[in-house]
């Protein structure tokens, strides 16, 4: 087996991917499938944190375009993502890949409660971290909180799991003239306004000198391959 490249990332996927052919919740083949690639990674030795969004349950801004209320609708779709990691932390499980769930919002009864101390402590141990509850705080996305993680536990790159093989000039699905690219810096995708991660954590990601590498989360085998350097994928680098 190849060497990886990386030694400790951060895995970001969304929740949509979850959902699979689905309209709404969670496909457990797709889990299992998404926990295969991820007990890969770690069958190389690579150390994985993850955090999962939940949009397949709950979009917080859905509640605030509806004249709701943004904050109580960001704290529910925190409980959402609470409900995927729970689901990914099963199918690690299966696998007999060790796995803690650490939430940022306290709920003890159902996991355990997130701190970088914690966290470090539990990477040691070579367990999968699966970070659930967001930032904690409203108004912050899922994607935000990837940044934020990948920082707090020293990722060596975030892996951001998509519907496509990477970034493209517009979106590939409505416009077949879409080119891909196979790197940026994190500046161009803010100068071009590509709608890869939001602001916020491409910015902190940035700030911490940590790489983006985009990639298309339904390929089976596609994390493990572009940890050693293969597959089809964007690096956002400033490097």
């Amino acid at each position: 087996m190849s060497q990886p490249i990386y030694k400790r990332v951060l895995l970001k996927a969304s929740g949509e991917a979850l959902m699979g052919s689905q309209g709404f919740g969670i496909d457990v083949e797709v889990a299992d499938r998404i926990a295969s690639d991820i007990a890969d990674a770690c069958a190389m030795g690579v150390e994985v944190g993850v955090v999962v969004g939940g949009g397949n349950i709950f979009r917080g801004v859905a509640v605030a375009s509806k004249g709701g209320d943004r904050v109580t609708g960001d704290h529910m779709g925190m409980l959402g993502t609470v409900i995927n990691a729970l689901a990914l932390a099963t199918s690690l499980r299966k696998l007999d890949i060790e796995t803690v769930v650490l939430s940022a919002v306290a709920m003890p009864e159902i996991c355990e409660s997130f701190s970088q101390r914690r966290t470090l402590h539990h990477m040691a141990q070579g367990r999968v971290v699966i970070f659930a509850g967001g930032t904690g705080n409203p108004f912050f996305t899922t994607d935000s909180a990837a940044a934020l993680r990948a920082a707090e536990i020293g990722a060596e790159a975030i892996f951001k799991g998509t519907q496509v093989d990477g970034i493209y000039s517009a979106d590939p699905k409505k416009d077949p003239t879409a080119t891909r690219f196979e790197t940026l810096t994190h500046s161009e995708v803010l100068d071009k306004g590509l709608a890869v991660m939001d602001v916020a954590a491409v910015a902190l990601a940035r700030e911490n000198s940590i790489p983006i590498v985009v990639f298309s989360i339904h390929e089976k085998g596609g994390f493990a391959q572009i940890l050693t350097g293969g597959g089809r994928k964007t690096i956002v680098s400033d490097n």
